[in-house]
This record gives C-alpha cells, sequence and structure tokens, in this order.
C-alpha cells in the first residue's frame, strides 16, 4: 500500500473486514480494494455489506484464490475487477486507474441517460435502477440496469459480446463472458411477462434483444 501513496492515492489500510466496513460507513472512498481472506468478515461478505450501502463505487477483489467459481462469484456481487496474488504493483496501479477512469466514465454516462423509456409492457427507468409492469416495480442492480440499458441502445440490432463486455467492464475475458451470462439469464426472467421481449443467442456472435418498434 505505501506504493500506491508513493503513487499519489490516498489510501486507508483496515487489517480485518469489520474495520475496513466501519471505515467505510464513516467515510467516502473512491474505491474499495478488498482482500478476500481477511478476519471478522470476509472479501466478499465485506462486498455484499459496501453494496448494501452504495450501488457504485468500485470494487477490486484481491485473492489467491484461483477457482473460476471464486471469481463469477466475486462479479456477481458486484465486482468492477480482480487480481490474483502473487501481483506486480504497477499491475494493481494500472488496474486501480482503470477501474476509475471507467467509473468516471460512467458517472458522466449516468447524467446523460436520465429517461424512463417504454419496454412493451415495462417502463424501465435507468437513473433509479427500475422496472416497472402493470403497476409492480421491481428494484434491479446497477449492473443489471447497466446492461439492460446496453441491450437498450443496441435493440433488434446484433450486440457482438465482445464489444458488450468490454464496453460494460473496459476489458474482455473468459470470465468477465461468464458473468455476463449470469446477469443475462437474469434479465431474460425479468422480462418474461412480455414474450415479444427476447435475448436470442447469436451462436458465435453474441445476442439480439428483439424488441417491438411499435406497442
Amino acid at each position: 500500500m505505501e506504493y500506491l501513496g508513493s503513487e499519489g492515492l490516498h489510501v486507508d489500510l483496515c487489517d480485518d473486514g469489520q474495520k475496513a466496513f466501519q471505515a467505510f460507513s464513516e467515510n467516502s472512498y473512491d474505491l474499495c480494494l478488498l482482500d478476500v481472506m481477511m478476519p471478522e468478515m470476509d472479501g466478499f461478505s465485506l462486498a455484499r455489506a459496501i453494496r448494501a450501502k452504495n450501488k457504485v463505487v468500485p470494487i477490486i477483489f484481491i485473492t489467491a484464490k484461483f477457482l473460476k467459481q471464486d471469481k463469477l462469484k466475486g462479479y456477481d456481487i458486484g465486482a468492477d475487477d480482480y487480481i490474483t496474488k502473487p501481483f506486480d504493483e504497477e499491475e494493481l496501479l494500472w488496474k486501480i486507474k482503470a477501474v476509475l477512469r471507467r467509473a468516471n466514465q460512467q458517472a458522466v454516462a449516468d447524467s446523460d441517460e436520465g429517461e424512463v423509456v417504454q419496454l412493451g409492457k415495462f417502463r424501465f427507468d435507468f437513473k433509479n435502477q427500475c422496472l416497472s409492469c402493470n403497476e409492480e416495480e421491481k428494484r434491479i442492480t446497477e449492473k443489471e440496469s447497466l446492461i439492460l440499458n446496453y441491450l437498450y441502445h443496441h435493440r433488434n440490432t446484433v450486440i457482438k459480446r465482445e464489444e458488450m463486455v468490454e464496453s460494460l467492464w473496459g476489458e474482455n475475458d473468459y470470465f468477465l463472458g461468464r458473468s455476463l451470462d449470469v446477469f443475462i439469464t437474469k434479465i431474460r426472467k425479468y422480462l418474461k411477462p412480455d414474450e415479444r421481449l427476447q435475448i436470442e443467442n447469436v451462436y458465435g456472435v453474441g445476442f439480439i434483444f428483439k424488441v417491438p418498434e411499435k406497442v
């Protein structure tokens, strides 16, 4: 952490998960760097607690675990990136700067995308992360909202998987692609009440989100 400080970043170091959550609750941070294996509260549990309070603060996991399931679990909770031990300090700094850059870009994009749009029987409120149908509202996660917003703005056209992952996460790899599949499955379930809304797989390419032009 001294290296990050020497690079101009202000760092608060906590040696267990409970202290980290207390610090997060009492202060404002641009990014959370979480070790999965921590005493008192592990990194995954801490990330869930953080997400319950703040849906947008970037989270990077640091872990010695190499299992695919652990990475998918981290992304499903809402992680923005993942780095395994041992790692190069310069690589960690690059990841931190990349995640912060994406967060800033998304903040700008959010300010321009405050519209509530009609999706078949649904009304989709992007900024408030809400899907409404027949006077019933469902609050969706930040990442689900970002993915549905991307699908909406590319509706009725073939969406390349690699481009979608790159746009949403800032990079493309196997684990991010699998995480996208998990989110797509969830969104399909949310949209199931309107059979006209279909997210179809395009073999070897990606997806197409079929939306009726007139409803």
